[in-house]
């Protein structure tokens, strides 16, 4: 499905300059930096660029899903399909956090920075505001995370390919 939609936005998105659509590619959920960088490289941008431009378009959600995710999801539980895509995403959340509930702020460093399916800046996000880590030393945390993933993916992408 990951690739589907890697295609799918490589080929509605082509009149966007490689730059940019590495940055949307990387800010968007499940693609992440994951699917950005590859395409960064599958593009011809250098090693730096990839970098810049995949953590860039990465970090870019992190503060409002911080900020913003709890008021909104607090009022909008009161609709019955969100609370079913609610209970989903806790649930998938849960699954996948035992570091982060165990080490706090350095495990969602842990949980970003592997670069797995589902495991990333949103699922991050989300980890740590269902277990209440404070926004300033979530915010850093994962920000090292996505860094580290970067770099891994970049420099396994770039060394191999």
């Amino acid at each position: 499905m990951k690739e589907e939609i890697k295609q799918y936005i490589f080929e509605n998105f082509e009149f966007l300059p490689p730059e940019l659509l590495v940055f949307f590619i990387s800010a968007l959920p499940i693609l992440e930096l994951r699917g950005g960088i590859p395409v960064a490289h599958q593009l011809g941008l250098s090693y730096w660029e990839a970098l810049f431009y995949g953590i860039g378009g990465n970090l870019l959600p992190i503060i409002p899903i911080l900020v913003f995710f709890r008021p909104i999801s607090k009022w909008m539980l009161r609709f019955n399909l969100y609370k079913r895509f609610y209970d989903w995403l806790y649930n998938r959340t849960i699954k996948k956090s035992d570091n982060v509930e165990r080490f706090g702020a350095i495990g969602l460093i842990l949980f970003t920075a592997v670069p797995l399916p589902t495991t990333g800046a949103y699922s991050a996000c989300l980890a740590a505001i269902l277990f209440f880590i404070p926004i300033r030393f979530a915010f850093f945390a994962i920000c090292s995370g996505v860094i580290i993933a970067g770099v891994s993916i970049a420099s396994v992408m770039y060394a191999v390919f």
